[in-house]
């Protein structure tokens, strides 16, 4: 069994967000692992440590020039065997999901992660979008993943409670809530191990997106903090500004 773990390029969360010339400008930007994905490789390389020589490999693919590398060495050392680097910029959910499935139409995994969604854009997309254009099975809200056997276990989230499913392999899990509690953290045998490691640099489609960027906007800030006396002058605001009463 083979396991494949879509990871994307994000600024850290606690980065401090700034346009320059209608462009997120990059300078000092701390870059990470999606937070979503680095919680699906945990995952991953939880279940090839249970599974007893079952999984043969835990890869991680990306689209991203080479300014991407870092962060796919950084799952490399989380413990990732190999990774696959589709060279060019990624531009849209579409695009991307595009760029990946001609990258792994010769590929043979049994199981694609991919996180709910990338904190940068919050597309929620690209997994679904993969699985059509792979021509596999997709399943969404996926809350848990277990090996029985020789077969994968999904577990979902539906309204009221969980279902679990047999799914038939090769198919896409679209992860969220749940697949892993704490992300795993590189130790320095990892770090080095992480440098001699292959990442398979793929040229790109030059795949169109089908959304356009047109302009960026950084939130109105937020208005000074009124101090009130008295309940009553607290409900008055609240019914007058926030107008949530």
């Amino acid at each position: 069994m083979k396991i494949l773990v879509l990871i994307s390029n994000v600024p850290d969360t606690t980065t401090k967000v700034k346009f320059k010339d209608n462009e997120f400008d990059k300078t000092g930007v701390q870059w990470i692992i999606n937070p979503w994905d680095e919680l699906a490789l945990t995952r991953a390389l939880e279940l090839k440590k249970a599974a007893a020589g079952k999984i043969e490999k835990v890869a991680v693919a990306m689209v991203a020039e080479k300014d991407g590398e870092p962060t796919i060495r950084k799952a490399l050392a989380m413990g990732a065997d190999e990774a696959i680097r589709v060279d060019t910029k990624p531009k849209d959910s579409y695009s991307v999901a595009a760029e990946l499935a001609e990258a792994l139409k010769d590929q043979d995994f049994d199981l694609i992660l991919v996180g709910l969604e990338s904190s940068d854009y919050n597309g929620l997309s690209v997994g679904a979008m993969l699985a059509e254009l792979m021509g596999i099975n997709s399943v969404s809200a996926v809350s848990g993943i277990d090996l029985d056997g020789d077969k994968l276990i999904v577990k979902r989230e539906i309204d009221g409670g969980y279902e679990k499913l047999d799914v038939q392999m090769p198919f896409v899990a679209v992860v969220q809530k749940g697949i892993a509690i704490v992300p795993l953290i590189p130790n320095m045998r990892g770090i080095m191990q992480a440098k001699r490691k292959p990442i398979n640099v793929v040229a790109a489609q030059n795949i169109e997106p089908l959304v356009e960027m047109v302009e960026y906007e950084l939130p109105k800030p937020k208005p000074p903090v009124k101090l009130v006396e008295t309940a009553e002058e607290l409900i008055n605001l609240l019914h007058i500004e926030a107008k949530v009463l």
